[in-house]
Parts: C-alpha cells; sequence; structure tokens
C-alpha cells in the first residue's frame, strides 16, 4: 500500500491539530513516516488530536503560518521529506464574520509556505490543499474540471482561489527551473465528513454535539444536495499525489481533484436520516428538526470531476455511500457511548479504509 512511501520519511503537516490533519497524521504514522506538525493551537473542544494523544507521537510547533520566520526556522530545522499545507480558516460560517483573517490565513498562509520553498529549496514534495470552493460555481450539473475558472462570489470561495492564484504565480516565476529541488501538488476537495470533527457550523459535527446531549439538531437547508465523502478518500489522494509527484516530475505544478463516487450525491435530510440510525433513535423526528432559516449563501450544487486523478495518479475514491455513513456513524457512537479506545477504533477504520482500497486496486 503507497509502496512504502513514508516509510523512515519525515513528513511535515500544517494544521494537523485539525480535523483533517489529525486524521492524516494517524495515517502517516501507521505508514511508518515521522511527523511533524505546526498548527497555532487545538481548534475545538473536543478535538480529535487531543483525544487520540497525537501530540505524544509527534515532534509538535505551535505558532501560526503567518509568521515567516518560525515557519522559516522550523523548515531550516526539519528538512522534511513531504510537506502537507493544510493550515486554514476553514469555514464558511466564519469567512462572513471576520473576511480578513479568512484571507489573511488562506491566502497569506499559502504564501508564506510557498516563500519557505523559495528560499531554502529543500529536496522535498509538497501538497497544498485548497477546496472545491476553489471553482467559479456557476451551480452547473456536472463535474468541475480542474481546468474550469476559479474564484468564488463569496469570502471563503474567493480565499480559496486567492490561495490557488498566489501557488500559480510563485510556481510559474520561481519554481520551473532545473535547479529547483522541490516539486508541488494541489489537491482540491470538499464536502468531508468523518469522526473526529467537531468545528462550528458543519452538519454532522452540530448533529454529534445535539445528540449527545439528547437534543436535536436544526436543519437549516434540509433540500440541499451535496456529494459527500469520508475524510479518508481525499486523504488518499493527497498521499497518492505526494506519491506520484516524487516518482513523476512531469505533474510538478499540477492541481487534482478528488471527490467521491457519482452515487454518493444525497441531501441533508437523507444524511440526518441515516446517520440516525446509528444513534438508535425510535424515528428521525426524534433526531432533527427543520428550519427555513439560512444565515449565509451556500452553493446548492458543486461536484468534481475527478477523471484527471484516475488517469495519472490510477485514484479513484473507495467508499460507497452506505460505508461512508457507517464509518462516520460508529466512530462517533463509540465516542460517546462507549468505553472504547478511540486511537485504536481510529486505527481499525484506516485498516477497513485500506482494505476497501485493495478491493478497488488503487495503489
Amino acid at each position: 500500500m503507497l509502496k512504502n512511501t513514508f516509510n523512515g520519511k519525515k513528513v511535515l503537516i500544517t494544521g494537523n491539530t485539525g480535523f483533517k490533519g489529525s486524521w492524516l497524521t494517524v495515517w502517516l504514522l501507521k505508514l511508518g513516516a515521522e511527523v511533524v506538525g505546526i498548527s497555532k493551537d487545538i481548534p475545538t473542544t473536543p478535538a480529535m488530536f487531543e483525544e487520540l494523544n497525537l501530540e505524544a507521537r509527534v515532534r509538535q510547533h505551535y505558532f501560526d503560518v503567518h509568521d515567516l520566520t518560525k515557519l522559516k526556522s522550523v523548515f531550516e530545522e526539519e528538512r522534511p521529506d513531504y510537506i502537507f499545507h493544510l493550515a486554514a480558516q476553514p469555514l464558511v460560517s466564519i469567512s462572513y464574520s471576520d473576511p480578513v483573517q479568512t484571507f489573511s490565513s488562506n491566502v497569506m498562509g499559502t504564501v508564506n509556505v510557498l516563500e519557505c520553498l523559495r528560499l531554502l529549496n529543500p529536496a522535498c514534495v509538497a501538497v497544498f490543499i485548497t477546496s472545491d470552493k476553489c471553482y467559479d460555481n456557476v451551480e452547473w450539473v456536472w463535474g468541475y474540471k480542474e481546468s474550469d475558472s476559479l474564484g468564488g462570489k463569496d469570502i471563503y470561495s474567493g480565499s480559496k482561489g486567492g490561495a490557488e492564484m498566489a501557488i500559480k504565480s510563485y510556481f510559474n516565476s520561481f519554481f520551473t527551473a532545473s535547479d529547483c529541488n522541490f516539486r508541488i501538488g494541489i489537491g482540491r476537495a470538499g464536502n468531508v465528513i468523518g469522526g473526529g470533527d467537531w468545528a462550528a457550523d458543519r452538519i454532522v459535527a452540530d448533529c454529534m454535539r445535539a445528540w449527545s446531549e439528547d437534543d436535536k439538531v436544526e436543519l437549516r437547508c434540509p433540500s440541499a444536495t451535496r456529494p459527500w465523502q469520508h475524510v479518508l478518500e481525499p486523504l488518499s489522494g493527497y498521499l497518492v499525489l505526494a506519491q506520484v509527484l516524487g516518482e513523476n516530475a512531469e505533474l510538478n505544478g499540477e492541481a487534482f481533484n478528488f471527490g467521491p463516487r457519482v452515487e454518493q450525491n444525497h441531501s441533508v435530510k437523507q444524511l440526518m436520516d441515516d446517520l440516525s440510525e446509528y444513534w438508535r433513535f425510535e424515528s428521525s423526528q426524534s433526531a432533527y428538526e427543520i428550519s427555513d432559516n439560512i444565515p449565509f449563501h451556500e452553493a446548492g450544487l458543486l461536484k468534481l470531476n475527478c477523471d484527471k486523478a484516475l488517469f495519472h495518479l490510477k485514484w479513484q475514491a473507495s467508499l460507497n455511500y452506505i460505508e461512508t455513513i457507517r464509518f462516520v456513524g460508529e466512530w462517533y457512537y463509540k465516542f460517546y457511548n462507549e468505553s472504547e479506545d478511540m486511537l485504536s477504533f481510529t486505527q481499525k477504520q484506516l485498516d477497513d479504509y485500506e482494505e476497501t482500497m485493495k478491493r478497488w486496486k488503487i495503489q
């Protein structure tokens, strides 16, 4: 699996204390990597990073990636073989209340990582994680390709489009020379769900908080349809992208979409109905109530075309919708209702996911 690419390698993750970053940390440790983390703080309470006691298993640096001096110092000290840049302001709701911080984190944080690469020219592979929201979403019914227009009508989308433009301009200005020691790639994904997410204003996280307190969750837009995918799907794509970049210079600077299979499109209401079964509700009416109040704009539909990842990386999504719901529902139910070692259970879900990758002959 993944050809032992990361075994014995030093891997730097920015934003490793977040939801995606924590899952990526667990996976890389399982693959034998030496993980170095950079995060400004623990972003939520509870937090997967703390619940799994991951700080004891990595070398952790706490500071904001806005601090270019500290960032450069860590790059010089650690000399990583691989870099995954996940640090960002990840919430649409916060982008409306604090647009300056959103642009600063998502654009300038990315610029600082790029600047460290430019100044130090390390021998490594760097994968920059943006979002499916980087596309100019006109809400058509087919999936967006990597060559489609970037930028969005809202602050969050604009910040992700801005990060992409920074990567493109740095790459074409500084990173195409023959004496450039590193290679970079971009991963785009969205609508990610999974155990261990407690961020505000995310439907699954809001749901689990409410259900753990025997409350109903309020659905602000139950008919909204999303291509839901488990967090391990895009993470597998990022890992495969890093692996292939290390082997193939022709993909240097390329962006790739990582999304679920076509049949994963389901409404918010359907998602809640299916997840509620893992919480032993007598009926879904006990799990949620519907509200028509929508406090900020959210796009109605945004799908990704992942043909490029299939062709160049031999990557495709592994889990079907039922498996995705099972992974999510079981993780949270065990956390809140059973005396389970959540690190061991998380590793078990990783084992199960790797088996599905083999089933689909992925890497």
